[in-house]
């Protein structure tokens, strides 16, 4: 949705004291040519008249051409050639059965080409048929040989940033208070069910890039907007704490369905709101115990002390809730995040690997294609609150 996706990574400069500009999205880029063709002059007498075969073209469109063999040194091996083709068509058939893909015949070719070429077909039919697909590798683990495929949620370099200044407004809206009490459900569900950190936790990422902002304007030469920005801080500081308080209350998922079945929409927020809530509930009757790190790559959330800030941009930095998603605190909290995620190397994700290897394969992102999703929905729909009509 709008809010999660306008706000990425990377691309910034060392943190200032004026509002930070938003970092722009990542575009494409077009390589022009080297020189611009020039026309040719015509020959006034023209050219003797030359036509090929009517049907050359067709005869073209009806070649097809087999992807050039690459050299890998697993298959390459000359001892390894009937078992590693054997075991492969195996994993091969396990991986077709899976995904429910047709593989081009290809034993009717030598080895390893024919290997190679079933290799090239399965990718480019994965890549059409999963969402999700990222790589497949054929790997050799003691003396069989199988094919591994990745799947990966492409976060694309987002900040997840759930705020609660919205909510907290919602809550004391007279006109807006069921309202608020369903989002409060969906957020008590990522509080303690998908276990999104929360800034106001010691614990967590943006709680010290929270310190570290105070610490700043604290020890900068007092100016006209120290008192404002000191103001934003403080702000920031006790409504976090007092939505955590009501956050934190498991009521709100003790009362979840029932809040949603006695919920009467006045206007299309409204039924919005509702929506949302039913998906985050029906999440959570399907997953009742799923938490958001549950594929994260590199098999932790990278909380411990020793790896914290390790070179890997960890899940729980770019996914948190937040004070607000507005003004000075904000830009600036968001300038420092992506400053500290440039010195930084690869971003983690959800990853799933499926071994086809002749046992049961399991694992899916499932669960995070919901999630993230009600995420960004979630998002939205606190930035874009408004008071209802009296």
């Amino acid at each position: 949705m709008e809010y999660a996706t306008a706000n990425h990574m990377g691309n910034n400069h060392h943190p200032r004291k004026t509002a930070a500009k938003k970092t722009s999205q990542r575009i494409g880029l077009v390589l022009p040519m080297d020189a611009t063709p020039k026309g040719r002059k015509r020959n006034q007498q023209g050219q003797a008249e030359m036509r090929t075969d009517p049907y050359a073209a067709n005869d073209f469109l009806r070649t097809s051409f087999l992807p050039k063999l690459k050299e890998n040194k697993e298959i390459q091996h000359p001892n390894k050639n009937e078992k590693t083709e054997r075991d492969f068509y195996q994993s091969l058939s396990q991986l077709a059965e899976h995904f429910c893909i047709e593989p081009i015949p290809t034993r009717s070719y030598s080895f390893p080409y024919n290997v190679c070429l079933s290799l090239w077909d399965t990718q480019r039919k994965l890549k059409e048929k999963c969402k999700h697909w990222d790589d497949l590798r054929l790997v050799q683990d003691g003396k069989k040989t199988y094919l591994t495929s990745e799947e990966r949620y492409r976060t694309g370099a987002t900040l997840y940033y759930v705020p609660v200044a919205p909510l907290y407004r919602i809550i004391k809206d007279p006109q807006r208070k069921e309202t608020g009490h369903l989002l409060l459900s969906v957020c008590s569900y990522l509080y303690h069910i998908a276990d999104i950190p929360y800034f106001r936790q010691e614990d967590s990422y943006l709680y010290w890039q929270y310190v570290m902002l105070r610490e700043w304007v604290e020890m900068d030469e007092e100016s006209d907007s120290t008192e404002t920005y000191l103001k934003e801080l403080h702000q920031s500081e006790w409504i976090g704490g007092r939505m955590e308080q009501k956050v934190s209350n498991r009521n709100n998922l003790t009362f979840f369905k029932e809040r949603i079945n006695g919920f009467k929409s006045r206007d299309e927020y409204d039924r919005q709101c509702c929506q949302l809530a039913k998906d985050t509930l029906s999440l959570y009757m399907h997953y009742p115990n799923e938490k958001i790190f549950r594929n994260a790559a590199s098999g932790d959330t990278g909380q411990n002390e020793d790896d914290y800030y390790s070179e890997m941009i960890g899940m729980e930095k770019y996914i948190s809730f937040v004070g607000e998603s507005k003004g000075w605190l904000y830009e600036n909290l968001t300038e420092n995040v992506n400053n500290d995620f440039n010195e930084l190397g690869e971003l983690q994700e959800p990853v799933v690997t499926k071994r086809f290897n002749g046992k049961a394969v399991t694992g899916n992102l499932d669960f995070e294609n919901s999630l993230f999703e009600i995420i960004e929905d979630l998002c939205y729909l606190l930035n874009n609150y408004k008071r209802a009509a009296q």
